[in-house]
């Protein structure tokens, strides 16, 4: 009896939440296999082109990274290829630069002290037979290549730049010689740059991702997901995580549907109801990752009420206002602003139109929350030390991240429109990746 009562119960799970295609005009995501081999490839070019790039631009010779299985170094786990889940014992990557010799770019040395070649990049450079002692390995291949600056992954404002456990490092500045001691340097301009940085052979993929999300986000605001009346938020979040995980997709956070709704719910933005209504203003964050890109994503839908058949103009208002703020942000990117520069001057030019903004917008890419410049934060809407003081480069992406508060309507209180779309900075210019939301999306009271 428990074991059919479990299937009864897992059946019903199953009916509630049915695997929904993607629209035709949206592609699926490639298989596993096929996505490995993307992933090793996009990897290749970026160490064969991007690699050396970055290394002669922050001027590191040579870039050692560390870690341990599962306790990964943020930047190693990027470099690990598509068959490895996490590294393996200790694993240690080295790259070297190799310079330029009579016109010819000779890019970087990729290493592995490791047991074995970690995938086919990094080609295995210890042999633990001939010498037992891993440390002393690399301490070997450090006096061989000779390098003037090393770069290590520490640094004081980014996390993932700061890979370098405590262990490690005592370990290694005890292999090497005073000599080579006394050149490692932080690796922090380098790490971030790594991370930040996009090729272009990544954007379609990248586009693709988001056009996925945005896919799902639509399908869970309609009427083929939400019934007025019995839908409650929580079952539109499960609604999203199965399609994800139909998909064999990832999220990185879980998605929040939230309601601003008129009188009872007044003054929070962020409320979670067992049963969705006509008139509720509906909010999602959700961010899949694909491909090791991550995505990030807040839009918006309304229920009509039952003697509706379009949104209220005041709300798509209030929507364009979210996309002004939007337009005032994205039009402060310059290469060589301050994470800060750009939010001060976007809240000033925001607020000297009359609108209410609040923005906190992030790098994205190999993580959701990436590493480059702050751009705000929802707590503080001033400049941020260390990280908002970092400037934007080309070719990095970024989650346009904000909110805008919107009174007097008829709404009778205070909305907040809350809008997150992903975009890429490239060639000086702002291109989200798959649009963004300018109409609320729409759910009939009836069907």
């Amino acid at each position: 009896m428990p074991y059919l009562y479990t299937l009864l119960l897992v059946g019903g799970l199953l009916l509630a939440y049915p695997a929904q295609a993607l629209p035709e005009s949206v592609d699926k995501p490639l298989s596993l296999q096929q996505r490995g081999q993307v992933v090793d490839k996009l990897l290749q070019e970026r160490l064969e082109t991007l690699a050396p790039q970055l290394m002669r631009k922050h001027d590191i010779d040579m870039w050692i990274l560390v870690s341990r299985e599962y306790n990964e170094d943020p930047v190693l786990k990027t470099m690990l290829p598509s068959s490895w889940l996490s590294a393996r014992r200790r694993t240690i990557l080295v790259l070297s630069d190799r310079g330029v010799h009579d016109g010819v770019d000779q890019g970087v040395e990729a290493l592995a002290v490791a047991r074995y070649d970690v995938g086919d990049l990094f080609k295995k450079a210890w042999d633990p037979e001939q010498q037992p002692d891993q440390w002393a390995r690399l301490a070997e291949l450090v006096r061989e290549h000779n390098p003037e600056r090393i770069g290590v992954n520490q640094s004081a404002d980014f996390a993932q730049a700061d890979g370098l456990v405590a262990t490690d490092k005592e370990e290694l500045l005890a292999a090497l010689d005073e000599t080579y001691r006394n050149r490692i340097v932080s690796a922090e301009p380098l790490a971030v740059g790594w991370l930040e940085t996009r090729i272009e052979a990544e954007l379609p993929y990248y586009r693709h991702a988001v056009e996925i999300a945005h896919a799902l986000i639509a399908e869970a605001f309609s009427n083929q997901v939400v019934e007025p009346g019995k839908t409650s938020t929580t079952e539109v979040e499960w609604w999203l995580r199965e399609q994800v995980e139909a998909l064999d997709l990832d999220v990185w956070f879980p998605p929040t549907v939230t309601v601003q709704r008129q009188g009872e719910l007044e003054g929070n933005p962020r409320a979670q109801v067992e049963a969705i209504l006509p008139g509720d203003l509906l909010h999602v964050d959700f961010g899949i990752t694909y491909l090791r890109l991550n995505t990030d994503t807040q839009q918006q839908a309304y229920v009509l009420r039952e003697n509706e058949t379009e949104v209220p103009e005041y709300l798509s208002q209030a929507l364009a206002d979210g996309n002004q703020v939007q337009n005032i942000l994205t039009n402060e990117f310059k290469a060589g602003r301050t994470g800060n520069e750009i939010l001060l001057s976007a809240l000033a030019e925001a607020r000297e139109q009359g609108l209410q903004p609040s923005i906190y917008s992030h790098p994205i890419g190999y993580y959701g929350h990436g590493s480059g410049p702050t751009i705000g934060m929802w707590d503080k809407q001033a400049a941020i030390e260390g990280s908002g003081e970092y400037p934007l480069y080309d070719r990095t992406a970024y989650s346009i991240e904000l909110n805008t508060t919107v009174t007097g309507t008829e709404w009778g209180q205070d909305l907040m429109i809350m809008l997150e779309e992903d975009a890429i900075f490239w060639n000086g210019e702002v291109d989200y990746l798959n649009g963004r939301q300018t109409e609320l999306h729409v759910i009939r009271s009836k069907e």
